[in-house]
């Protein structure tokens, strides 16, 4: 079902006037050949896409950056060789991938360890033709929220808090939460938490905020470099038995496409320069100040004299 959707994608996008995921061209860059960047649709990830995109065009390269939905459909893609490189977290996609090999009840792989994580992913990484390349310091974890009035009536400062309190939640997050571990099955079943259904806004998108703020849903799912929370006046409530896991952030590749070690030098020397407080103020940028990811990303790159000016 998942190749299919990628294939539905790929003809609809050749349909929407670009090529196809397949049909690889028409990049910005070098002559060293033509790198395809995924991205999911969230802020974070569309700005480390460009970041991405940036360093390798520096190194050479001919890139482009392509955005699609969620993990759910640039993993296939990934392995597909439609897209080459894409940036990811390593317990969330260890997990991921746990669940895709061994199904959905799988004994989790990740923990806090974060050599121990990827050490895990690796092996299961490998097998689809996909690379696993060295983790940084910058790390971003699902994060949940409530509103001040709702913390208050229920007297919640932590996801212990909120299961203890017996109180139905509706959560605005995306719709592939409904099957993450580190998400509405890990809250149910670590905290007992009653989640009673999703409101596919998207995650920490300005909608699902406004939503819990609104009252409209109890409990909105963010990340902890989310940097315009404090705008709509949300709690985050402590993750007090520790659900969320090492998510440090780190390049995956196609083995095949994207496997040689001129990339893997390119964009070490960015993973080894990005930091956790670097996440959130390129975030600031983009959904508080309202740059352009592609501003943002080039901006950064210059400043820490990452690439050419």
């Amino acid at each position: 079902m998942a190749a299919g959707t990628v294939i539905t994608l790929a003809a609809g996008l050749a349909a929407c006037g670009g090529k196809s995921l397949e049909e690889k061209g028409g990049g910005k860059g070098g002559g060293k050949g033509e790198l395809v960047i995924g991205s999911a649709g969230f802020t974070e990830s569309k700005v480390l896409a460009e970041i991405y995109s940036r360093v390798l065009v520096d190194a050479g390269y001919r890139t482009r950056v392509q955005t699609l939905a969620n993990r759910e459909l640039y993993e296939p893609a990934l392995e597909k060789g439609q897209i080459d490189v894409v940036p990811e977290y390593a317990s969330t996609l260890a997990e991921f991938l746990n669940a895709k090999k061994n199904g959905s009840k799988a004994k989790p792989v990740a923990s806090s360890d974060i050599d121990k994580t990827v050490t895990a992913l690796e092996k299961l990484a490998s097998p689809r033709g996909l690379k696993v390349l060295p983790a940084g310091r910058a790390t971003d974890r699902n994060a949940f929220a409530v509103s001040k009035e709702f913390a208050a009536e229920n007297k919640l400062k932590t996801l212990s808090d909120l299961g203890a309190s017996k109180q139905k939640a509706k959560l605005a997050s995306g719709e592939e939460c409904e099957t993450r571990v580190f998400r509405k099955p890990g809250l149910e079943k670590t905290y007992g938490i009653d989640i009673t259904a999703l409101d596919p806004k998207g995650v920490g998108t300005p909608q699902a905020k406004q939503a819990v703020k609104d009252g409209t849903d109890q409990l909105v799912l963010t990340t902890t470099t989310d940097a315009t929370l404090d705008n709509f006046g949300p709690v985050l409530l402590k993750d007090d038995k520790k659900l969320q896991n090492a998510d440090n952030v780190l390049p995956l590749v196609n083995a095949k496409s994207a496997g040689d070690k001129e990339i893997a030098a390119a964009l070490g020397k960015l993973t080894r320069a990005l930091t956790t407080e670097d996440l959130i103020t390129l975030n600031r940028k983009a959904d508080a100040e309202r740059l352009k990811p592609a501003d943002v990303a080039q901006a950064y790159l210059e400043s820490k004299g990452l690439v050419k000016k």
